[in-house]
């Protein structure tokens, strides 16, 4: 090695030697150099901690259902078991901002009257004679209905049938955690009292028509509806599906809708239902949001990043933020989503890639 060499390793190591005793002298006084953290706070695109990953039903079921047998709705508050991300390990989060769970009513059960900050919504699974109650107002639950419960609504559960009932909980709690806004509530009784009909709320909002007075807004940005029956959305894709030819990416494709402005139905989360022909396969496409997939029907693939997954009714599968995901149907196949898409648009952060 030259003495030039030489003397350049000395005075590297010197400078690294000089960097190093300023930072530690920088840590005790809770400071940190952005210079040395910069290319991790500001990637080139965006990395997903979140992972691809299915629940089947088929195997996650019996287990649904053994809970039942453990401890009663009342006991539990919420007879739920969480669907956690495998890179989120005891953090209840099935994406980085969506929280996800299966939860059980059995007949004659009561899950009782609370409310909350996050929001959440329900998509129904299987069962007869389960409802919501949500500001009064009760609505049942038929497999495949998409239901709302508004931020800070008091709501109740409960099953009126002779089988169990089971539905897919999703709500935005890692959302409202990161601004530390999370409150909660109980009723003073459990259940609340009932001041409307059922179905008071789709016929004033639900049928393209609205109240002259801002009634629309008695749950400020969430839609006035808060059931969308599957019969309604099945029925609406497969005439749209009809009109014209399915989208490359998309398929046919209909987001849930907020009437009063046409807008998602919720302020943090996006739903939408995604129609699959039997023997159609979609191109490749990627955006910013994580997402929660729930089979409604039918039987096919989904690859999502470097994984594909046999999907069956009732799976639920996790297709992480900026990874390419494809579908291809083996039988007609109606896809339920929901993601941040909603919060990321509003904030300028949204956005996608098609393949």
């Amino acid at each position: 090695m030259t003495q030039t060499a030489h003397a350049t390793n000395h005075s590297d190591d010197a400078t690294r030697a000089k960097r190093q005793d300023f930072y530690d002298r920088l840590a005790p006084k809770n400071l940190a150099p952005l210079w040395e953290v910069l290319k991790g706070l500001m990637p080139p695109e965006p990395t997903s901690k979140a992972v691809p990953h299915q629940w089947r039903y088929e195997e996650v079921r019996p287990l649904l259902m053994e809970s039942g047998d453990l401890l009663t709705a009342e006991e539990a508050e919420r007879r739920v078991l969480v669907l956690e991300n495998p890179a989120f390990p005891g953090e209840s989060r099935a994406t980085a901002t969506i929280y996800a769970g299966l939860q059980l009513i059995m007949p004659g059960e009561t899950a009782p009257a609370h409310r909350h900050t996050p929001s959440a919504l329900r998509f129904m699974l299987e069962g007869e004679g389960a409802f919501t109650a949500v500001g009064g107002e009760r609505t049942t639950m038929r497999a495949g209905d998409f239901v709302i419960t508004p931020n800070w609504a008091f709501h109740d559960h409960g099953n009126e049938g002779s089988g169990p009932c089971a539905w897919l909980d999703g709500l935005d709690i890692p959302m409202v955690r990161f601004f530390e806004t999370v409150f909660s509530e109980g009723y003073n009784d459990k259940s609340q009292s009932l001041t409307r009909p059922e179905g008071d709320a789709l016929a004033r909002f639900g049928s393209r028509m609205l109240p002259l007075d801002d009634s629309g807004r008695r749950y400020g940005q969430t839609t006035p509806i808060f059931n969308y029956p599957y019969e309604r959305t099945r029925e609406a894709l497969v005439a749209a599906a009809k009109g014209e030819a399915p989208d490359p990416h998309l398929a046919t494709t209909l987001r849930y809708a907020n009437p009063v402005d046409g807008g998602w139905t919720m302020p943090t989360m996006s739903a939408w239902m995604t129609h699959v022909e039997k023997g159609f396969e979609t191109k490749r496409m990627r955006s910013t949001d994580g997402i929660v997939l729930c089979v409604a029907e039918g039987r096919g693939q989904i690859t999502t990043g470097d994984k594909t997954f046999s999907y069956a009714p009732r799976d639920v599968i996790v297709l992480p933020a900026w990874a390419w995901r494809s579908f291809k149907a083996e039988e007609d196949s109606f896809l339920f989503c929901i993601s941040d898409r909603v919060a990321q648009e509003k904030l300028g952060f949204f956005r996608e890639e098609r393949g």
